[in-house]
């Protein structure tokens, strides 16, 4: 059986308790893992996102203490449209410091990415909480909140209603008398031939 370095490391933080992830300065960070972040930021800029993920989990299994390269792992993961997989890593990066800003505007937009408004608003009020005055990430993250999510996710959403007509139309339609394997035999087509 093979583990990635990264759940390795997460297992056995966990097995430890997590709060000794917490209260470590950035300069107390490990410097090779540091190293290896920055690596990973360069890969990623040059669109090279395994690399930089695999670079990313190198600085964790380092040091997990690594706050930025959770923040860093959750960039690449919105980059490749794993936006729920990104809001978790900028979780991991909050439950070591929960008043770091960057990580709550980035999973802040990744909520927004997601559709989900009101969390996005929750990070926005902690980020007020922390910054006390206006501050970049609070600016950021309000106007991305303000523009709303992506016209994708809506289209997603309202195909997924029309997906759901259908069935229910499909559904009326079907005797009552049959099992469900023939109700879907006597259902209308309405998909369209693919030509080759």
């Amino acid at each position: 059986m093979h583990f990635s370095p990264l759940a390795l490391v997460l297992s056995l933080t966990l097995a430890s308790g997590t709060p000794a992830l917490q209260g470590r300065a950035d300069s107390d960070i490990n410097p090779y893992s540091t190293h290896l972040m920055l690596q990973a930021e360069k890969s990623q800029k040059e669109g090279h996102l395994v690399e930089a993920e695999q670079l990313l989990e190198s600085a964790l299994a380092v040091d997990p203490r690594n706050k930025n390269a959770f923040i860093a792992l959750g960039r690449v993961a919105a980059a490749q449209d794993l936006t729920g997989k990104a809001i978790r890593f900028y979780r991991s990066a909050l439950t070591i410091d929960p008043t770091d800003t960057t990580a709550l505007e980035a999973q802040g937009e990744a909520m927004v990415a997601k559709g989900a408004m009101n969390r996005a608003q929750q990070n926005l009020t902690k980020i007020k909480e922390i910054c006390k005055t206006e501050c970049p990430a609070y600016n950021a993250l309000a106007a991305v909140i303000a523009k709303g999510p992506p016209a994708t996710s809506q289209v997603k959403t309202a195909d997924s209603h029309i997906a759901n007509d259908n069935s229910a139309t499909v559904a009326s339609n079907t005797p009552k008398n049959t099992s469900s394997s023939d109700a879907t035999s006597k259902a209308p087509n309405t998909s369209k031939n693919i030509i080759k």
